[in-house]
């Protein structure tokens, strides 16, 4: 037997040992949640507060129905369990999986949490999007299983877009795992209070999308310098290299917007501030940069240890990530670190106090956020102790809360574009200005389009602005045929990303001289554009030039991100979602509403397959026209990339 209660705007199942909670959360969108214990929490995570709908609840003793927009879900008592479908324009697109047993599955972990399990019918013509990043070359999830945790390269956002015309979130901090397989969907947490899911549909995929930004926040603006080129290596290790290599772009009239400074710039891990004999006037070098139009970016790692000025003051306030069990390591990396934990409002609040203190008072006010997962080793999450609970149960959030401290630092200062580079997200992520990158990468063809399925899958949950280490990040000789035809490939790929960056930890070659010899963090080798042949350096000078043209293009898809949601590097489905064939193109995208870029990622290569939808289409190249509604064979040689636009579309005179 079952209770079935009618509430505002939503249904209470109650029956032995399950309590479940269905309600309308906004408009086209309904959340549910479920648990062994009798009361649902009312923790949202980062989900922001929901908008007013206009939802029709009926109850009878065998169910449930709520009728929200062109989404409808019904709840009963089947078999001794609770099961719940959904509805879309009176279409199935999704409902719990009829085993014989619970659909929701508990074991108890420890308290009230359990290892909790929702198994879900499966389509076997769905296909499936999001998920976040990491190293595969899968675009379409569908058949796929993935562990939902973070780690260095792996960015989990549990949040998908399914080609019936829903989406679907997670909405559980919680370490797990998800299958799409054929026969089922399944969505596992090792332990949490209650599961939480929300379910919302739209007419086409910029619908759904833009629901789920009105669930979880809008990206802002971009401001027009991140728009333009980042210049990035491992690592300048003083302020004159990095002027001295800002003054070269400007002498050779490269446009570059941003430099970056990479890590152990520090006195000590802990210490968010500048070591002064290798940058004796950062205020100095701040104003020059800008001076050239160049903005500085800054590394920080949330790491801290014993000899840290902050540790005490961190450590018996309670402000760093604890252990369960055994002392403060989380991570070994010159020393036994731990991180602060930014789950705590007091440590948010303390630590950029420090930095305020050490960078942005200097005039730097664009920071890099780096360890943002947090890594740890070894990925014991259970034994992690944050201020808003155990990692077992909260730990896919501490990147949220990492852009958060710095979003609302700057915020404070009176800034109004934040740009946070971050090498993790969570839902919600966007609209404190993170751009996220897909962390250290190979320096390989492989790697290279893999980079593309990770930047679409990203634009599909919700984090429009993305961006890989153009080159990748390790191991890359500059001196090797391989990686200079590399550089190119990835090089015209980053033109066509969000956000264009140059970085890597490049290969020393034996000529190498170090500036600063026996400093704890030397930098590899030169990762300048004038450092990978003299045939490369005007090729790579002109796609920079090129970026700069497409600057206010760029700058006009940012506004409609920041009023749509929609990403500017999607995939082809997201324009054309009628066109079946679109559904199955990964290598080859939308970049804003106009141009389609067809990226070469294979050693050697010189031609491939471009699949043009419905319309007519003008390659930039030659402006040759092609009528859509077909596939054709491109040539591009090393130094020329393959790009249509939209018969029509001003942008095709930047190129």
């Amino acid at each position: 037997m079952s209770i079935i209660t009618k509430i505002h705007n939503g249904v209470l199942f109650q029956m032995n040992d399950e309590t479940v909670l269905m309600e309308a959360y906004g408009e086209n969108c309904i959340r549910v949640r479920s648990s062994r214990n009798s009361k649902i929490s009312d923790e949202r995570w980062t989900l922001l507060e929901a908008e007013k709908c206009d939802a029709s609840v009926s109850v009878t003793e065998e169910k449930g129905v709520i009728k929200n927009g062109i989404l409808t879900a019904e709840i009963f008592n089947q078999w001794g369990s609770c099961r719940i479908s959904f509805y879309k324009n009176g279409e199935f697109i999704l409902g719990t999986h009829d085993e014989g047993d619970p659909v929701t599955k508990y074991e108890h972990t420890e308290g009230q949490n359990y290892r909790t399990q929702i198994i879900f019918d499966s389509n076997e013509k769905e296909h499936i999007y999001g998920l976040g990043q990491e190293q595969h070359s899968f675009l379409d999830k569908k058949g796929c299983s993935f562990a939902l945790k973070h780690w260095n390269t792996k960015s989990t956002l549990p949040v998908i877009y399914s080609s019936l015309g829903y989406g679907f979130l997670w909405n559980n901090p919680a370490v797990g795992r998800v299958e799409f397989s054929l026969n089922r969907t399944v969505w596992s947490a090792d332990s949490c209070y209650q599961a939480d899911y929300l379910v919302f549909a739209g007419n086409t995929p910029a619908e759904v999308l833009s629901k789920y930004c009105r669930l979880t926040g809008h990206a802002p603006e971009m401001p027009e310098w991140a728009a333009g080129f980042w210049q990035c290596r491992l690592r300048y290790e003083s302020q004159d290299q990095v002027l001295e290599v800002a003054r070269k772009y400007k002498e050779l009239g490269i446009p570059i917007d941003a430099i970056v400074i990479d890590f152990f710039h520090w006195t000590e891990q802990g210490n968010w501030e500048f070591e002064p004999s290798l940058w004796p006037d950062p205020k100095a070098m701040c104003d020059e940069l800008k001076g050239m139009g160049i903005e500085p970016v800054v590394s920080i790692w949330p790491t801290i240890n014993p000899s840290s000025k902050n540790w005490n003051r961190m450590n018996d306030g309670n402000m760093i990530v604890r252990t369960e069990n055994g002392q403060y390591s989380t991570f070994d990396f010159h020393g036994l670190q731990t991180y602060v934990d930014l789950t705590s409002p007091d440590a948010r609040a303390y630590m950029w106090e420090q930095v305020k203190k050490g960078y942005y008072d200097y005039g730097i006010k664009t920071f890099w956020l780096d360890e943002a997962e947090p890594e740890v080793h070894p990925q014991q999450f259970s034994n992690l102790k944050f201020h808003i609970g155990n990692g077992a149960q909260t730990a896919l959030v501490y990147p949220y809360y990492y852009a958060k401290t710095f979003y609302d630092g700057l915020k404070s200062e009176g800034e109004k574009d934040v740009v946070l580079l971050t090498r993790c997200a969570y839902p919600g992520s966007q609209r404190f200005g993170a751009v996220v990158w897909n962390g250290d990468i190979g320096s390989s063809f492989e790697a290279l389009e893999q980079s593309i399925v990770s930047g679409l899958s990203m634009g599909m949950c919700g984090i429009p602005w993305w961006n890989s280490d153009i080159g990748g990040f390790h191991s890359g000789d500059i001196e090797s045929e391989y990686f200079r035809e590399l550089i190119v490939r990835w090089f015209q790929f980053g033109v066509f990303c969000p956000v264009m960056r140059l970085h890597g930890a490049r290969l020393r070659q034996s000529s190498y001289e170090y500036r600063h010899p026996g400093i704890l963090e030397p930098s590899g080798g030169d990762n300048e554009i004038w450092s990978f042949g003299e045939k490369n350096y005007p090729v790579l000078k002109e796609l920079i030039q090129l970026r700069k043209r497409l600057k206010p293009y760029i700058i006009n898809s940012s506004k409609l991100t920041s009023q749509t949601g929609e990403p500017i590097m999607r995939p082809m489905f997201f324009d054309y979602p009628d066109d079946e064939t679109c559904y199955t193109l990964k290598d080859q995208y939308m970049f804003g509403r106009d141009i389609l870029f067809a990226p070469i990622f294979r050693q050697g290569q010189t031609e491939r397959k471009v699949y043009l939808p419905t319309g007519k289409w003008i390659r930039t190249s030659d402006k040759a026209e092609f009528t859509g509604n077909q596939t054709i064979v491109c040539d591009a040689k090393t130094d020329e990339f393959i790009a249509f636009v939209k018969e029509g579309s001003e942008v095709l005179e930047a190129f």
